[in-house]
């Protein structure tokens, strides 16, 4: 029996889930791959397949000799196009983690491109927000948005990300801003279950400081847009990355907060074992990603000093304009507001909107004072008179 040949059977049955899509595949007879199917199950002594009329599943041993079988097959052609002179282009498959919220919004638009560009290799993206063990669990390449797991892999560089503390307006405007980090202790906020820290969020002053803050997470995921949406809803504050928040904080969805304090900057890294060689399919996609983020993926750069530097002057030109307005609406997303002889927008951010209702109650109160009371109040301040 030829082994290498049986594998080659074994696998396409199971990848293309019968006997008769195999044999189309392969450019042989169904009885030809049944064939080589019973002869290694005869050989290694045990069942690799359930097989009925209808459905095809493996056996405990058959998922084992498939995951195997599909690595050496892998190997064997990586090993001819690198001895062939007639393969220029890398093949087989190739075995990706990345975490769920940034493999669905910046990598999966990228996969079609890639499959394009090299047709030989067949992808295999699994989307886990836990740290894999790369090596034990079979994979060839990892995306992190940090620099955790074993030092002996080796990375690259793909981007830079910033996390911000943020919460909506509505939960801001119903319990208030925290001024200085222990503030956070007595606000409600959301927890990322494999963060480094816990539960101690570290926060970094202008002066290079770090202040460490223990809070009381009323709510703990393990996914960023459970709590993104926890956030939107207001339920309390979290510190998320600008990759996944960005778009919310420029829309006014949701408000940085403590923006006088920032977190470290993480980097996004194409992670992968350095004991092993290097193969053309890993090295491709590495090539592939780095120039298709060009260091700062859309989004990801934003970063909380120019967050807070946007808000600082938006907050004083809306200072300014309250001063001198003298009519208020809200409409929308925004504050319009009458000075002098024209009418003016602004974005509603929680002191905008406080100090425009602030002068709102003022000018309400000036224009009771001044107006004269209504004729049927006079009459009666008349007859208590007389």
């Amino acid at each position: 029996m030829d082994r290498l040949r049986a594998f080659e059977v074994f696998v396409t049955v199971v990848s293309r889930r019968g006997f008769g899509r195999a044999a189309e595949a392969l450019s042989t007879s169904p009885a030809n791959v049944t064939r080589y199917v019973n002869e290694l199950e005869a050989h290694l002594g045990t069942r690799l397949l359930n097989r009925t009329s209808r459905t095809l599943s493996l056996t405990e041993g058959g998922e084992t000799l498939y995951a195997r079988c599909k690595s050496i097959l892998d190997d064997v052609a990586e090993t001819e196009g690198l001895v062939s002179s007639a393969a220029v282009e890398p093949r087989g498959r190739l075995r990706i983690n990345a975490p769920v919220s940034f493999g669905i919004q910046y990598l999966a638009p990228l996969w079609p491109r890639f499959t394009q560009t090299y047709p030989g290799i067949e992808l295999d993206v699994a989307l886990i927000d836990r740290v894999v063990d790369i090596v034990d669990e079979g994979y060839d390449l990892a995306i992190r948005i940090s620099r955790a797991g074993p030092t002996s892999h080796a990375a690259r560089k793909l981007a830079t990300s910033q996390n911000i503390l943020c919460a909506s307006p509505a939960y801001l405007d119903r319990v208030g801003h925290p001024t200085v980090p222990a503030d956070l202790f007595t606000h409600r906020c959301i927890g990322y279950t494999y963060a480094a820290t816990g539960d101690e969020w570290q926060l970094i002053d202008g002066g290079g400081k770090t202040h460490a803050v223990r809070v009381d997470c009323h709510m703990h995921t393990n996914n960023g847009d459970t709590a993104r949406a926890a956030a939107l809803a207001g339920q309390g504050i979290i510190w998320q990355p600008t990759f996944l928040i960005g778009n919310d904080l420029r829309a006014g969805t949701l408000v940085q907060v403590l923006p006088d304090y920032r977190l470290p900057e993480i980097d996004i890294l194409a992670m992968y074992p350095s004991r092993r060689h290097l193969s053309a399919r890993v090295r491709v996609m590495i090539d592939f990603l780095v120039g298709a983020f060009g260091g700062v993926p859309h989004g990801i750069g934003v970063t909380q000093t120019r967050w807070a530097s946007r808000r600082r002057r938006a907050d004083g030109a809306s200072r300014a304009y309250v001063r001198r307005a003298r009519t208020f609406r809200f409409r929308g997303r925004g504050i319009v507001l009458r000075v002098g002889a024209r009418w003016c927008a602004l974005p509603v951010t929680i002191n905008a909107a406080c100090r425009c209702r602030k002068r709102a109650a003022w000018l309400s109160r000036q224009q009771a004072i001044s107006q004269p009371p209504p004729p049927a109040a006079q009459s009666r301040r008349a007859s208590r008179a007389t």
